[in-house]
């Protein structure tokens, strides 16, 4: 290894959309990712990269030319974002509505206990839990 610095894997979820405004707005203004990369007519793809500086994952969407994307196909296909600091999720929450993203009832009643569920404008759900995840 010719780094000093040891890296675990980067998770990277891309999806699909038919506006990447809309999205970027959802996820960046109202769940307040920042955009960290962003490419235009790349191969036929346009797209951006949101997630949290230095964090090991981001979440990319693509919009490909002259493809119509699907909309979300469950209520099941969820991002969950572990909050626990309780001030930091009502912050998260409060964001969301403060952009006029109101909650939606979660399918899972799992995620109803001590999360919020947003839609976003695709119909794909995140979920902010605040409980902590301990592997």
């Amino acid at each position: 290894m010719t780094s000093s610095r040891m890296q675990g894997p980067v998770l990277r979820v891309a999806r699909p959309t038919n506006d990447l405004t809309l999205l970027e707005r959802f996820y960046g203004q109202g769940a307040g990712f920042r955009r960290l990369a962003a490419f235009s007519d790349h191969d036929g793809f346009s797209g951006v990269i949101l997630g949290y500086p230095g964090a090991a994952w981001h979440l990319e969407l693509v919009q490909e030319t002259g493809v119509v994307a699907p909309r979300a196909q469950s209520p099941e296909q969820l991002l969950v974002l572990y909050l626990p600091d309780p001030e930091v999720w009502r912050l998260a929450v409060d964001r969301m509505t403060a952009h006029g993203y109101e909650p939606v009832p979660s399918h899972n009643p799992y995620w109803e206990t001590a999360g919020q569920t947003f839609e976003d404008p695709d119909g794909y759900r995140l979920v902010f839990q605040n409980r902590t995840w301990d592997l």
